[in-house]
């Protein structure tokens, strides 16, 4: 087993201070790295998730992490698919320049933020012999052909499918997020002994487990953003984060109807996302009252922030199982909050759901059994307490940031003891 002192690479175009998810994790494996005696570069973009222009310095050193960056974004992100690809070309290209002008590193972590940024980490690994990680926090092309952008078995599909698989049989380790990812990524080809789950994962020391605001009304009048945005003692079903392509908004909207003269309820939207515009729309079209929208809020302020809520809702559209997994899922574990997952029953979070008994699932598109859903955690507050309970528990023991990044270090130090294939990488 390797136990000297790595030098590890970490590319993805988000990075700290950035608060999307695959920025925060990158950070905080970079951060564990380093406080065990290891040394972390990240190279990222000068723009912040979303913006465009340089806002960030070249270079900076934070929590011990060097954090150099490259290029910015011409464009926001809302912009069209070529304007993005365009963004991501650029990072790539301008990545791919500065990681060669770099130091050799023992191993590079590459996340999927562009999509096949993974060809940079080829180049090291081809150039200066650096072991390749593949950290697939999305799949790509399968994101884009389940979200209709192009079409399946197409040439397009074909092409960057082809990519893909190229990239991930000569990665010397492959990350996934869950069982149905791992499945996924074993149809491509990769082999059992180079590919690990590694679930997104949540700091229980950053986000304390207060007993659930459903209990008392003390309890919610405590938490500041209660008194901030005028929610007072009223039920909070909150969702959180992104609001993207894979989240399935339309099995809200009957729910939301049908609750909207209920003064004691309020659905609160933190973050943004490609979706959440037609919330705001459904929700102005039908003169719905009871709803809040917010914008992303600083990590600093994340443990507040997720024990606001009462119930918690996770959404993922049919089709996207094993695909994405939705990181805030993690967060709601540690703040003792109970789940409402609307989405498939094969994928990773229902399958935790139904073990750990820390929420209830919903199909897409039941309607009824949403609302029905809804009734029943505002009707048994206690049954609403000990699903959060379940779930922190659940969070302790298998999803924390420590548990994580120890297998993210056994799966470095594995790797860098292993020597390199004779046939670059093709295993």
């Amino acid at each position: 087993m390797q136990k000297r002192p790595l030098k590890i690479l970490i590319l993805n175009q988000s990075f700290w201070p950035d608060i999307v998810a695959t920025a925060q994790h990158a950070h905080d494996l970079g951060r564990y790295l380093t406080e065990r005696g290891h040394s972390v570069t990240a190279v990222a973009s000068r723009s912040l998730y979303g913006h465009s222009g340089p806002s960030l310095p070249k270079e900076e050193t934070v929590d011990g992490v060097r954090i150099v960056r490259v290029a910015h974004n011409l464009f926001r992100s809302k912009q069209s698919v070529v304007k993005r690809a365009l963004d991501y070309i650029c990072f790539n290209l301008a990545c791919l320049i500065r990681v060669l002008l770099l130091p050799r590193h023992d191993a590079v972590i590459c996340l999927t933020t562009p999509p096949f940024i993974a060809f940079v980490g080829l180049a090291l690994r081809f150039v200066k012999g650096s072991k390749l990680m593949l950290w697939t926090m999305d799949l790509y092309p399968d994101l884009p052909v389940a979200a209709g952008v192009i079409r399946r078995n197409g040439l397009s599909h074909r092409f960057f499918d082809l990519l893909d698989r190229f990239c991930l049989r000569r990665a010397d380790h492959v990350v996934g997020l869950g069982r149905c990812m791992k499945e996924r990524l074993r149809a491509k080809g990769v082999a059992e002994d180079r590919l690990t789950v590694i679930h997104p994962w949540s700091d229980p020391s950053e986000i304390g487990a207060s007993p659930a605001s459903s209990a008392t009304n003390t309890m919610r009048n405590a938490n500041p953003f209660r008194a901030e945005w005028n929610l007072g003692d009223r039920f909070v079903i909150q969702y959180s984060g992104n609001c993207g392509i894979g989240h399935d908004v339309q099995s809200l909207f009957p729910a939301m109807r049908a609750f909207k003269d209920r003064d004691d309820i309020r659905w609160v939207f933190v973050g943004d996302g490609l979706m959440r515009p037609s919330v705001v729309d459904f929700a102005e079209r039908n003169d719905i009252k009871n709803i809040q929208f917010r914008p992303y809020q600083p990590r600093s302020r994340l443990g507040d922030l997720l024990t606001m809520g009462d119930l918690h809702l996770v959404l993922m559209s049919p089709g996207f199982e094993g695909i994405i997994l939705p990181s805030k899922f993690y967060g709601i574990l540690a703040a003792a909050r109970p789940t409402l997952f609307v989405g498939p029953e094969a994928c990773e979070v229902a399958q935790v759901i139904h073990e750990r008994g820390c929420g209830v699932v919903v199909s897409n598109g039941d309607s009824n059994g949403l609302i029905t859903a809804i009734s029943d955690f505002i009707a048994h507050p206690d049954r609403a307490s000990a699903m959060g309970r379940a779930g922190r528990a659940a969070l302790e023991a298998n999803y924390s940031s420590r548990h994580a990044c120890r297998m993210w270090i056994e799966c470095l130090e594995k790797s860098c003891a292993t020597p390199t294939s004779k046939k670059d990488g093709k295993h």
